[in-house]
């Protein structure tokens, strides 16, 4: 018996097919960087637009209002006479002042408290052992501990 190599068919398009992968490959990264690329002007935007009495978030979550910033750094005033350094890169975003925020729908229709009774009209809460045998000054029980072990 003999045996005849046979080429198998071919679908014609084998080098389009290798290349269409990569070339998805690199669009998506082309996409990501020039989405980071907006992100970080963005930002340096944001930081170069940092003026005194700004206030501000950073990356960790601190809030503060901008003191004074030179070139690599930005004191924040976290806290009345409390004064922090961070580094310009740390600043996240710039809280927009309350004047701004306070054109929305919640400035325009103030609740109407006339409905619900003042503190003299209300019921008192009855709570059972709320002060009493206790000296003063004390505000609550010491917690008692669970036991340390169990006897047999």
């Amino acid at each position: 018996m003999q045996l005849l190599a046979v080429p198998m068919a071919s679908s014609g398009g084998g080098g389009f097919t290798l290349l269409l992968p990569l070339i998805l490959i690199i669009g998506m990264i082309w996409f990501m960087s020039r989405t980071q690329r907006k992100q970080r002007a963005r930002q340096a935007e944001t930081v170069a637009a940092l003026t005194p009495g700004t206030k501000v978030i950073t990356t960790s979550g601190l809030v503060g209002i901008v003191e004074e910033t030179d070139e690599e750094y930005v004191t924040l005033e976290i806290s009345e006479g409390v004064l922090v350094q961070v580094v310009k890169a740390a600043i996240g975003r710039v809280v927009p002042d309350d004047d701004a925020a306070g054109d929305g729908p919640l400035a325009e229709d103030p609740i109407d408290d006339a409905d619900e009774p003042t503190a003299d009209e209300k019921d008192p809460v009855d709570v059972p052992d709320a002060g009493k045998d206790k000296p003063e000054g004390k505000v609550q029980d010491t917690p008692k501990l669970p036991p340390t072990h169990t006897e047999n």
